[in-house]
């Protein structure tokens, strides 16, 4: 899985703004996509950068018992801990008119993912293709749980990987669960939201790397990355 060469970057004077134009046209892809299909996926990702962008999207007028949520991957712990990605996601996002929306869980009760991945992808996999995926990157050029030298990372790169990885992240050893490349590089509509000069210059560079050192890459052909400094 390569990726695109060329990127389509959009640049905005802030993040507020940025947070509040992205909004706007999620909401309007999330629109059109309801008018041909009676359900829709909608991808997010955890961390702090999309927590002002669900704030704007929240109150959003569209018929969000039509869209089910789903996070782009997923740490794993129970709902409650503070690193959960699902407890950012409901408390910023499915809030407002957007509680209505279904929420897909990327963890369960187990030890280990590996007991219930095919539980988890069982929901996932009757609403793909992803309709709008929203994807962050670190200055490791990893994106979703796709980090460069991460346990896994080969199996999710693969052209005919499984909806759902496990992997661990290098150096913590924490266990996630992950989107496949495959599955996110399918989204109808991509979104990837950076911010700074040194994450522009860090995704620039990352289409001129292997993919295996850049995960990013494998997200990026057709993706508008929105960026502010």
């Amino acid at each position: 899985m390569a990726g695109d060469k060329t990127l389509n970057i959009i640049e905005y004077p802030d993040f507020e703004l940025m947070a509040i134009d992205v909004a706007s046209l999620i909401a309007d892809e999330l629109n059109e996509a309801l008018h041909h299909h009676e359900r829709v996926l909608f991808a997010v990702p955890g961390g702090t950068t999309p927590g002002p962008l669900f704030d704007d999207l929240c109150g959003v007028d569209l018929d969000w018992s039509r869209v089910d949520v789903l996070p782009t991957d997923e740490r794993w712990v129970p709902e409650e801990h503070p690193r959960s990605n699902a407890r950012l996601i409901k408390e910023r996002l499915l809030v407002n008119r957007a509680a209505k929306a279904r929420y897909l869980p990327l963890f369960a009760a187990a030890h280990q993912p590996q007991e219930v991945l095919a539980e988890l992808e069982s929901l996932i996999a009757p609403e793909l293709p992803i309709a709008v995926a929203v994807l962050g990157m670190g200055l490791d050029m990893h994106t979703a749980s796709l980090f460069p030298e991460a346990e896994g990372l080969e199996a999710a790169l693969d052209a005919h990987a499984p909806i759902l990885v496990p992997l661990q992240q290098p150096g913590s050893g924490e266990q996630r669960v992950s989107l496949s490349a495959r599955v996110l590089e399918g989204a109808l509509s991509k979104h990837v939201l950076i911010t700074g000069a040194e994450k522009r210059q860090v995704i620039e560079n990352a289409v001129k790397l292997p993919v295996a050192q850049a995960p990013i890459r494998a997200v990026l052909t057709g993706a508008k990355v929105h960026w502010a400094n």
